[in-house]
């Protein structure tokens, strides 16, 4: 029992004596002293951290891999709105270039009209001026000469008015249509009026002699007619509510 005691009261001192070395070696070597403390401060600072603020490498390597992907995905994102924008100006295109070939072909299908509706236009023009030619003649033919013409006076003077006929419906095969003005109202673009007539007894601005005959083709008017119309008569939206009131 004295021993254990003995033993007890020794190792204090032990204790003590490995501390003074330990104390006396770090006073005695400055390098010692300089790797504690960098130690120290080192822990010291990661212990200092919050828990959350430390990252494993595990961590790290996934959060390299989901910023890869975040990369990835706007570069996938980029390029789909570019893919998007391209295909918008084609379409675009497209349609500026449907819309244009169909102008186009509806001018070319006008344009084969109007040359088949008027491609005879100048011929027949110049053909109005050989039948104008072939009714002067005919009216210049005096009521009583006719009547009394001989059988060679009366074939000439049928033979002139077969030939103005033919002239005029081989005219009106090709479109060539002659106006009949008289008795409607004058229309300018339709009529030309060459005089004015004092008639009360007839609505103003009525055409009551024509002059010489008007002629259209298709829509367009070949020649106007040369007309004189009325003047001094009712208007004509009263003389057409005069004859429907009686």
């Amino acid at each position: 029992m004295p021993g254990a005691a003995g033993d007890r009261a020794r190792r204090p001192l032990i204790f003590g004596a490995r501390t003074s070395i330990s104390a006396s070696n770090s006073r005695n070597d400055p390098e010692c002293g300089d790797v504690m403390t960098d130690e120290t401060n080192k822990h010291g600072a990661e212990a200092s951290k919050p828990a959350e603020d430390i990252v494993t490498p595990a961590e790290a390597d996934v959060q390299d891999m989901f910023e890869d992907a975040d990369e990835a995905a706007q570069a996938e994102s980029e390029a789909l709105e570019a893919a998007r924008a391209e295909a918008a100006d084609f379409r675009d295109r497209y349609m500026r270039l449907a819309a244009d070939m169909d102008n186009l072909r509806r001018r070319t299908e006008r344009e084969v009209k109007d040359a088949k509706s008027y491609s005879v236009a100048g011929f027949a023009r110049d053909m109005l001026a050989v039948s104008d030619n072939l009714r002067r003649a005919l009216d210049a033919i005096p009521a009583d000469v006719r009547a009394g013409a001989n059988a060679g006076l009366s074939t000439l003077i049928e033979g002139v008015e077969l030939t103005e006929r033919s002239m005029l419906s081989a005219l009106e095969r090709h479109g060539v249509r002659k106006l009949e003005p008289e008795g409607q109202k004058f229309d300018p673009n339709f009529h030309q009026a060459m005089f004015e007539i004092p008639n009360p007894d007839v609505p103003h601005n009525t055409v009551v002699q024509v002059v010489q005959a008007g002629f259209t083709i298709g829509e367009r008017v070949l020649r106007p007619a040369m007309v004189g119309v009325a003047k001094g008569g009712p208007k004509v939206a009263a003389a057409a509510g005069e004859a429907s009131a009686s």
